[in-house]
């Protein structure tokens, strides 16, 4: 009979670590949190300092049950759930469920599921870590407070069940902020010069970019700019004046972390956040090789550091050296300078074993189980090499007082590039032909200008809001998937083509927030908050004194929120649609995906229909109303009420102001004008409206 007990958090990883530790260990699941607090109330004791009120989860009756008779059978008992602040939590809700107060309990922790990690965390077991414990209890009763106190105040004033949260309204705040710079971005024109030469001697020709003139660099904004330069340049004589030739090193990247793994799955994979945390899971907890059976092939998946231990840092070196040559190795690896408190306990997200390459177990992976677990066997051999290394070539061509450009590089050795590549970082196309010295004189063979305009911020993709998120110091490594997935499940944002999108739902959610609550969604406040907890994660901050600190603030704005709501009419707004089923005047409504027309008679009639929004401004193209319309997937944007028979839409809204130029419509651009007409591309300042505030 085994004498020693293990529980783990996740079933799949029970099989494999029973086989690592044999006969007088018996490895079983706690399938995650067992105990929270209730759904039915906000589950905290104000009058008890705070003290949060924990609760079985609903279906984890049973397993407590089975855990406390295999607890009573051992002699010595192992909490091995995961080794972050979450799974200490777990570890400790454990202890407090299954009363392991006179046992022997241990705490254990591995950062990879293979035999030598488990059995080391055996050789290490220490007591439950309270601090971390308490950082996930803070973090759990902030985020009951903001949702249970918030939450049912938005409910009343939308009319329907929304949520707020601590993390996903900063996150919800940062793509509005995001949107609105988009909608008021005005593109500015500007202008490309190249000259084509020809060179003595040589068939090929050479292309230079304008640079400016000889004592400083120029940008050129117009056509007319680029005619006066060809003009002045006309029959000049070119000359080479300085040929500089350089080295320049490219660093070799720093392995996954969370975030970065998110972002990099997403570019290169076209992975959702979730989708990477998925498979990361499954890659870390064990998929069954052949010839090796179940084995955990990453480590753990939640990290925000970029340490590698001792015994893979040797391991990659030898795995270099022996297939790729020592030049190869890097001497030393310079792991990312923390900005903020990393949980440097854990490692980066790197193989298990460096030599299990990924095509030798391809066939034993799903397909994006193979591409995942391939992209970080990469790139994590790409940080363990050398950096890459170009050669440059940089060229200065003068005619009269105008000056042109060449850059031009060449891989002399690629490095860490032999594994990994980065697309993001383009390397210079332009070749440099041979018969280039100083002073050697060119021939102009003709110039190519082109037009440009500038273009505004992109929209937020999942990755680029993570990499947001992350600068920012906003939520951590756990909580930047399950943040993303709320927002889009809420219907606040929607996602096209990879950008998110914020939908009419979560404008109308973001801007209650900011004038409600503006604190909780303020990024500064918010980062300061995940700093706080930070020290009580290294024990030099008292949780309860957090939590004190918030709630007053928090209780205090949403009573003052609760009565200025009740000021507000809540009555269904009457529209100037018919019901043509039983006559009465049709009302608007909020359903999940927004606003609808329903008739007052329900249920007697039960007629609906969607919602169109004049804003008061006729369709260019055959003068009926332009309505304000979403997407299928809830984005806005503005169409002909007689849509599909005219096909006029916009994403930008209309104004009433007509183009004093061309007479076309203008489009709101933040505090600008702009003509819908792109040839005529006139700009000018939106006129000021008074509007009255309603209360």
């Amino acid at each position: 009979m085994a004498k020693y007990l293990v529980i783990v958090e996740s079933p799949a990883k029970v099989k494999t670590i029973q086989k690592f530790l044999g006969s007088n260990y018996h490895v079983t699941a706690s399938n995650g949190h067992v105990r929270d607090m209730p759904k039915s109330q906000m589950g905290i004791d104000f009058e008890n300092d705070y003290e949060p009120k924990y609760i079985t989860i609903r279906g984890k009756g049973d397993i407590l049950a089975n855990l406390r008779k295999e607890v009573k059978k051992a002699e010595k008992i192992y909490l091995a759930t995961d080794p972050d602040r979450e799974g200490e939590a777990i570890s400790w809700h454990l202890y407090e469920a299954l009363k392991l107060k006179d046992k022997k309990v241990y705490r254990i922790t591995f950062n990879e599921i293979t035999k030598n990690a488990v059995k080391e965390s055996l050789k290490n077991a220490r007591e439950i870590n309270m601090d971390l414990v308490d950082a996930q209890q803070a973090r759990r009763v902030l985020d009951r407070m903001v949702g249970y106190r918030i939450s049912p105040l938005l409910w009343a004033k939308v009319k329907r069940g929304l949520s707020a949260g601590r993390v996903q309204s900063v996150a919800l705040r940062i793509i509005c902020d995001r949107e609105e710079e988009i909608n008021a971005f005005i593109p500015e024109e500007y202008w490309s010069l190249e000259a084509e030469f020809q060179i003595p001697g040589e068939k090929k020709t050479l292309l230079a970019k304008y640079y400016g003139t000889t004592a400083e660099k120029a940008a050129i904004s117009s056509e007319q700019q680029v005619k006066e330069i060809e003009k002045a340049l006309s029959g000049a004589a070119y000359k080479v004046t300085d040929v500089k030739k350089g080295e320049r090193t490219k660093k070799a990247p720093l392995p996954f972390t969370t975030s970065t793994l998110q972002q990099e799955a997403s570019k290169v994979l076209n992975f959702s956040t979730q989708k990477t945390m998925r498979l990361a899971q499954q890659l870390y907890e064990g998929v069954e090789i052949k010839g090796q059976g179940t084995v955990g092939i990453i480590t753990y998946l939640r990290t925000d550091s970029t340490r590698v231990s001792e015994e893979a840092e040797n391991s990659a070196k030898e795995f270099i050296e022996k297939h790729y040559g020592n030049e190869y190795a890097a001497e030393k690896t310079v792991d990312k300078k923390a900005n903020q408190k990393i949980q440097d306990a854990h490692e980066a997200i790197r193989p298990t074993d460096v030599a299990r390459l990924p095509l030798e177990i391809k066939e034993s992976l799903s397909r994006d189980q193979f591409r995942l677990y391939q992209l970080i066997w990469k790139r994590f051999l790409a940080s363990r090499m050398a950096a890459a290394v170009y050669e440059t070539t940089s060229v200065k061509i003068d005619a009269k007082d105008h000056r042109f450009t060449v850059a031009a590089s060449k891989v002399v050795f690629d490095g860490f590039m032999s594994v990994y590549h980065d697309d993001d970082e383009k390397e210079e196309s332009n070749t440099l032909v041979k018969g280039i010295d100083k002073d050697t004189k060119l021939t102009l063979k003709e110039f190519h200008s082109k037009q440009h305009f500038t273009q505004p911020p992109a929209h937020y993709t999942e990755a680029s809001l993570v990499r947001a998120m992350e600068e920012l110091g906003i939520g951590r490594p756990s909580t930047y998937a399950p943040t993303i997935t709320t927002i889009l499940a809420r219907r606040y944002v929607v996602k096209e083509n990879k950008n998110l999108y914020v939908t009419e739902l979560g404008e109308v959610v973001n801007s209650m927030m900011k004038d409600a609550f503006p604190a909780i969604v303020d990024v500064n406040f918010t980062a300061n908050l995940e700093a706080l907890l930070d020290g009580v994660e290294a024990g030099n901050v008292k949780w309860k004194s957090v939590v004190s600190n918030f709630y007053p603030d928090l209780d205090e704005a949403v009573i003052k929120a609760e009565k200025e709501l009740e000021q507000v009419q809540i009555a269904d707004e009457v529209s100037d649609e018919v019901c043509e089923l039983c006559g009465r005047q049709m009302v608007i409504k909020y359903g999940p995906h927004g606003r609808f027309l329903a008739c007052p008679g329900f249920p007697d009639c039960r007629n609906t229909k969607p919602y169109f929004e004049k804003i008061g401004v006729a369709c260019p193209k055959c003068g009926k109303d332009v309505v304000l319309k979403k997407t299928k997937k809830g984005r806005k944007y503005y169409g002909c009420i007689d849509n599909p028979e005219c096909d006029f839409m916009v994403w930008q809204k209309p104004s009433h102001v007509l183009c004093p130029k061309c007479g076309s419509v203008m489009l709101e651009k933040g505090n600008k004008l702009v003509c819908f007409n792109e040839e005529c591309g006139n700009v000018v300042n939106k006129p000021e409206e008074k509007q009255e505030k309603v209360k």
